[in-house]
């Protein structure tokens, strides 16, 4: 009775297994980036606070980097970025929904090449900008009426 059990589930377990070893052989796809958590920008106008933008963004690093090594540095990205925007917001004068991206990525740029070192970083993206909430900005005041 084993004997014929055994020679009826022996076909199935060599399959099973050959199946197994070819999945397992699959290399893990690993892109050339680290995407940094959503981080929140202030909006400072006159030195008031009016506004948060969570912006996506992407350290695009080139060919032959430590991908592993540098992810684990992503803390580090979001510190750096969230300590240049409260020393100088990105804002774009006259629009509190959004950051000035041009003066995001030359700030990410500069602070991501100075925690990886030179040769590392290949670029920096905004992907996303979300506000906080909608928020418009003051109607220019009304000239004087005689």
């Amino acid at each position: 009775m084993f004997k014929r059990l055994l020679i009826l589930i022996a076909p199935l377990l060599i399959l099973a297994g050959g199946a197994y070893a070819a999945e397992e052989k699959k290399p893990l796809a690993v892109g050339q980036y680290v995407d940094l958590q959503p981080t929140a920008m202030p909006i400072v106008v006159d030195g008031q606070l009016v506004n948060y933008v969570f912006v996506y963004v992407r350290v695009n690093l080139k060919s032959g980097a430590d991908v592993v090594k540098i992810r684990e540095k992503e803390p580090f990205f979001r510190d750096a970025l969230v300590r240049d925007a409260h020393r100088t917001p990105f804002l774009i004068p006259g629009d509190w929904q959004k950051v000035d991206e041009a003066k995001l990525i030359a700030a990410m740029t500069r602070e991501a090449i100075a925690i990886t070192g030179p040769g590392v970083v290949a670029s920096v993206a905004v992907t996303s900008q979300t506000p906080q909430k909608r928020v418009m900005p003051p109607r220019p005041p009304k000239p004087d009426q005689p």
